[in-house]
């Protein structure tokens, strides 16, 4: 699926070219889309919320910080991000506290990751950049270069994740090895965060058409990593949700092994966009909550409760996951780069109840809705 591009939104939403939805529920946050939460656990910061949205205003694309200091009750602006390449195009960023130091950066270092410049035309080459906050969010400066494409194809969605041996490592897709594959999973990796490795293979699924995506990588409490993504144009499925679990976020396997599905035991389950969470619960002290953007039957139906659901697993993503109220309901996601895409979660109140920040569609601009719920 190809990805929301803000610089796409910044231009349409504004005239209306889009047919405006049922507003989602929650408190406006920001006009934007892809929302991203962490929560500080390093430092003079330690346990304040911080969000961040891809965005835009009278100065093109750029990416606002919000913060919250009661459990994601209220949130309040406190810094921005605006890269050289924002007017080319600003995509599908991740928020990342570095749990220990990587070269001159100190443990509890806010790390901001995103694709830049695909609205620079057909010469086109995409950049994933890095900057850094040493002061949870309020002043940001840029750190490295990850990955530029070679050729006019794009590369996307970033995640970011240390492995248990201290390595930095960059998730993306990459649609740079077209024809051979429409999109792959790839990885690089850094021991300072500013000097970067040759990229390496992470799922790579013939035949040419299959596009996994998506990449989220959690640390799980035994040290392992579930590393989740979306699979589109696989088979008879259309970008489901699958899994891998690493021992150590490093190694994830053969690249050509699609992993574990993610469903109910009716079959349900999410289509586009999944995003994964550790919360406290179940018998083994740990539940996955997912959401994803449309919530249909194992045919691929939209069912009624769509945009309204998360999902639930107590055997870190082993068997059926089951359904848990969503805080933010949107109650008309489609199959478009707003409603309900890339949505996030984060445990607030020990763990009792789930924030989350979804976009929808208000008066044809989209915007992101923050609000909380109980975890199970």
């Amino acid at each position: 699926m190809r990805r929301g591009f803000v610089l796409l939104l910044a231009m349409l939403l504004p005239t209306g070219l889009i047919t405006p939805a049922e507003a989602a529920t929650g408190q406006r946050l920001a006009v934007g889309s892809y929302p991203r939460l962490v929560r500080l656990e390093n430092g003079a910061y330690k346990g304040r919320i911080i969000a961040a949205v891809s965005s835009w205003d009278a100065g093109g694309p750029f990416v606002p910080i919000y913060e919250s200091l009661n459990e994601g009750s209220t949130f309040r602006k406190v810094g921005e991000i605006r890269d050289p390449e924002d007017a080319q195009g600003e995509c599908c960023g991740t928020l990342y506290e570095l749990p220990r130091r990587l070269g001159d950066l100190r443990a509890g270092t806010l790390l901001w990751a995103a694709s830049y410049g695909q609205g620079a035309g057909a010469d086109r080459r995409m950049a994933i950049k890095i900057w850094a906050s040493r002061d949870a969010g309020r002043h940001w400066t840029f750190l490295s270069e990850a990955a530029r494409s070679h050729n006019h194809d794009g590369i996307w969605e970033p995640e970011l994740i240390m492995d248990a041996g201290g390595t930095l490592w960059l998730h993306f897709g990459d649609e740079t090895e077209a024809p051979r594959f429409a999109q792959v999973l790839n990885r690089v990796g850094s021991t300072d965060g500013v000097n970067w490795g040759t990229k390496q293979a992470t799922l790579e699924i013939p035949p040419d058409r299959v596009r996994p995506g998506m990449p989220i990588v959690r640390r799980l409490p035994d040290g392992r990593y579930y590393f989740g993504y979306e699979i589109c144009n696989y088979g008879d499925r259309y970008c489901d949700p699958y899994f891998k679990i690493s021992p150590d976020g490093a190694n994830y396997g053969a690249p050509g092994d699609p992993g574990t599905r993610v469903t109910t035991a009716s079959g349900a389950y999410f289509q586009h966009a999944q995003t994964v969470s550790l919360f406290p619960g179940g018998p083994n002290g740990t539940r996955l909550l997912m959401v994803g953007q449309i919530y249909t039957t194992r045919q691929g139906t939209p069912l009624p409760n769509n945009g309204q659901v998360l999902l639930a697993n107590d055997n870190l993503g082993t068997g059926n996951w089951y359904e848990v109220p969503a805080p933010v309901h949107v109650p008309s996601a489609y199959n478009n780069f707003c409603p309900n895409y890339s949505s996030t979660l984060l445990p607030v109140d020990n763990g009792r109840n789930v924030l989350e920040i979804a976009a929808d569609y208000d008066n044809g601009v989209c915007t992101t809705y923050f609000g909380k719920g109980p975890a199970s």
